[in-house]
């Protein structure tokens, strides 16, 4: 444990910035940005914005109290010859990309590529030894706010991604990676019958999510990213109109909100978290 009282100061600003392991972006790579932005401004209640020609039509996810929730990246011709699909992803704060990913190979993990964003940090998209893809990202913080941290997830509000759900073939082995990768805890759990233990998980003191084992209907091993709303029917009835699909649920979850999973009108799967006020 690091003696604050020797530490060098730049270490001392990096921890108030943001602590290593803490999901700090989640993004949307869709082939239809437009059609994207219709369905899940009406599902979350977002304002996805304007395509930013500067960074390739990258748009921003705005949220109701004028943050961000995170992006939507465009997925071009090319890049689905290459392999690239409708998918959320989130990014894992790390202090130094090329440390971590030189750590995730000597792990079992993959990476994929390595970016440096200008006057935004250096990305790494990664998997995880099981496949489970993900970044991790360095950040340069804003001129003005050097202390600035992610508020993209929160445990409890809406249009925020509020649950981080890893579905992997080996929970042990994924649980040891995480853990080592990031200091993640793993504390707490729920019995599943045939499927075993629903594993929650920890960073730093918060209860980011769980490790579960993958269910036959998935072919991969994959994050699912749970987004908080005001309302699960409201919710429901706007995915139905948008042409979205709820793929299971409304289920309740301990504490009385309700969970589904769904798939956008693009094919990116993703979660939803909320009350039911009907």
């Amino acid at each position: 444990m690091t003696d604050v009282r020797t530490a060098p100061t730049s270490t001392l600003t990096e921890e108030r910035q943001e602590p290593q392991g803490n999901f700090i972006w989640y993004e949307l790579m869709t082939p239809d940005p437009e059609g994207s932005k219709a369905f899940y401004d009406a599902v979350v209640g977002w304002t996805i914005g304007d395509a930013a020609p500067e960074f390739n039509g990258y748009r921003m996810i705005g949220r109701s109290d004028g943050k961000f929730a995170g992006g939507v990246l465009p997925v071009t011709d090319e890049m689905q010859q290459h392999g690239a699909r409708p998918v959320w992803l989130g990014y894992i704060h790390v202090r130094d990309v090329d440390r971590s990913v030189a750590s995730i190979e000597q792990a079992g993990g993959k990476v994929l590529m390595t970016h440096d964003i200008p006057n935004v940090g250096r990305i790494a998209m990664v998997t995880d030894p099981q496949g489970a893809p993900f970044y991790v990202m360095k950040p340069i913080p804003p001129a003005d706010d050097p202390n600035a941290q992610s508020d993209v997830f929160s445990p409890d509000l809406a249009q925020h991604v509020r649950w981080n759900e890893l579905s992997t073939t080996d929970p042990d082995g994924a649980i040891d990676f995480y853990r080592r990768q990031f200091g993640w805890g793993q504390e707490g759990d729920m019995d599943m019958g045939e499927m075993g233990k629903y594993r929650f998980i920890q960073s730093g003191a918060t209860t980011i999510g769980a490790v579960m084992r993958k269910p036959p209907q998935l072919p991969v091993s994959v994050w699912s990213y749970y987004i908080g709303v005001d309302s699960i029917d409201r919710a429901i009835d706007a995915i139905e109109a948008g042409g979205g699909k709820v793929l299971h649920g409304p289920m309740e979850i301990p504490g009385g909100e309700y969970a589904l999973n769904g798939m956008d009108p693009q094919g990116a799967a993703f979660g939803l978290v909320g009350p039911r006020k009907s």
